[in-house]
C-alpha cells in the first residue's frame, strides 16, 4: 500500500489516515460494532434457545472457518496475536478498499460509483475463504460456490457500509474501528457454544449484525450528505 501511494503521489492522510481525532474515531466504530453484535448475539441466543438447544458465550480465541472452528486457545498470547494480526488486517483491508480506491476512482467516477466498485472488489477479495474451505474437503463444490456468492454479497455491503462512514467521516478510523471489532471480537473471540457445538449460527449472527449497523449507517449517511443536497 505505501508503494502505491508513492506512485500515485498520494499521502496516508489524503486516504483518510488522518492523526487527528483518530482515537476517538476508532472508540466510535468500536461502539457501533458492539451495539450491533450485542443486538445480534441476543437473537442468535433466543433463536437456540426456541429450537430447544440452550446456548451461552464463552470466550476464546479460534481460528475463523466457514464451516465452524474446533480450536480453543486460552492463553495470553493468543489474544494478543489475534488483536495484531487483526489490526494489520483491518488497517490493510480499509486502506486499500476504502482509502486509496475510493479515492483514485473518485478522480474519474462519483463517490457512489466509486464506492460500489470498491465494494465489489472488497467482495471479491473474500471468496478465498470458501475456496479455501472446498480445498480443504470441507465443503462441497456446489457448496463452494454458494458461499462465495454469499460472501461477496455479504462483504460487499459491509464494503458499501464502510465506505458510507468514510465519505461522513472523511477519515478511515470509523469504519476501521467497525471492521476491527467484527474480525476480532465476534469472529474470533466471543463464541456462543451449544450442546451442539460452537458457532453453529456464526455467519447468520455476523449478518444480522452487519444489515442492522448498514441500515443505521444508510440513514446517518442520508441525513448527513444526501439530504443537505437536496435542500
Amino acid at each position: 500500500m505505501a508503494l502505491a501511494l508513492k506512485r500515485e503521489n498520494l499521502s496516508w492522510n489524503e486516504i483518510g489516515f488522518q492523526r487527528k481525532g483518530f482515537v476517538s474515531s476508532i472508540l466510535k466504530g468500536l461502539l457501533l460494532g458492539s451495539i450491533c453484535f450485542a443486538i445480534a448475539y441476543r437473537l442468535e441466543l433466543a433463536v437456540l434457545a426456541l429450537q430447544g438447544n440452550p446456548a451461552h458465550l464463552e470466550i476464546y480465541i479460534s481460528s475463523f472457518s466457514l464451516t465452524g472452528s474446533q480450536i480453543k486457545n486460552t492463553d495470553c498470547v493468543f489474544f494478543v496475536l489475534c488483536v495484531l494480526f487483526n489490526v494489520i488486517n483491518v488497517w490493510m483491508e480499509e486502506g486499500v478498499f476504502r482509502g486509496l480506491f475510493i479515492k483514485t476512482l473518485s478522480k474519474t467516477k462519483t463517490f457512489m460509483q466509486a464506492n460500489l466498485i470498491a465494494a465489489l472488489l472488497f467482495g471479491i477479495w473474500h471468496i478465498i475463504m470458501p475456496i479455501r474451505s472446498y480445498i480443504y474437503g470441507e465443503m462441497s463444490f456446489m457448496a463452494m460456490v454458494l458461499m462465495g456468492i454469499g460472501y461477496i454479497v455479504l462483504a460487499g455491503i459491509m464494503g458499501i457500509k464502510w465506505g458510507f462512514l468514510y465519505r461522513i467521516t472523511g477519515n478511515i478510523w470509523v469504519g476501521l474501528g467497525d471492521h476491527l471489532f467484527n474480525n476480532t471480537v465476534a469472529t474470533n473471540m466471543l463464541h456462543v457454544v451449544s450442546q451442539r457445538g460452537a458457532d453453529e449460527l456464526q455467519i447468520v449472527r455476523i449478518m444480522a449484525a452487519q444489515m442492522i449497523s448498514f441500515a443505521f449507517v444508510l440513514v446517518i449517511y442520508y441525513y448527513k450528505t444526501v439530504k443537505p443536497k437536496e435542500v
